[in-house]
């Protein structure tokens, strides 16, 4: 038996919401308004008391599954690891494809990101690089090969 009906959305705590929403709409997700949630069914949720965090869910164009961005407001957030490499623990990073990945990089570094590594083609079919966005979040941008 299966459980799982679709992939719906991953979601990422930060600490500034508006600027890493601000990051992501500026490689073209869309921005849904800012809500705040708290209450019991959050406390349920995530086994804590007295919780309130803001969220933004970010769309990809024409639709698909979303990012969520929460910025807690109660409890403090826990700092994280901002230059975790690639081979840490835990969830690494997001991936979007792209329609032309140069541009797209040339992009986030002009607005302060750099490269964690350098753009790679993968057996002629796909070019992609790991992009630092802002709070450490790594961006895998991947762009296929027309052939």
């Amino acid at each position: 038996m299966t459980f799982i009906r679709r992939f719906d959305h991953v979601g990422i705590t930060v600490s500034d919401l508006e600027a890493v929403t601000a990051f992501f709409v500026s490689l073209g997700l869309e921005a849904d308004r800012k809500m705040a949630v708290e209450g019991e069914f959050l406390d349920t949720v995530i086994g804590m008391t007295d919780a309130r965090t803001e969220i933004v869910m970010l769309r990809p164009p024409g639709g698909g599954t979303t990012l969520e961005l929460s910025s807690f407001t109660r409890p403090d957030h826990l700092p994280g690891s901002p230059a975790a490499p690639a081979n840490e623990l835990g969830l690494r990073n997001v991936a979007f494809e792209v329609h032309d990945l140069q541009a797209a990089v040339d992009h986030a570094v002009a607005d302060g990101y750099g490269l964690v590594g350098g753009i790679g083609e993968y057996e002629g079919e796909w070019r992609m690089a790991y992009v630092r966005g802002p709070e450490g979040i790594i961006v895998s941008l991947a762009e296929r090969i027309e052939k």
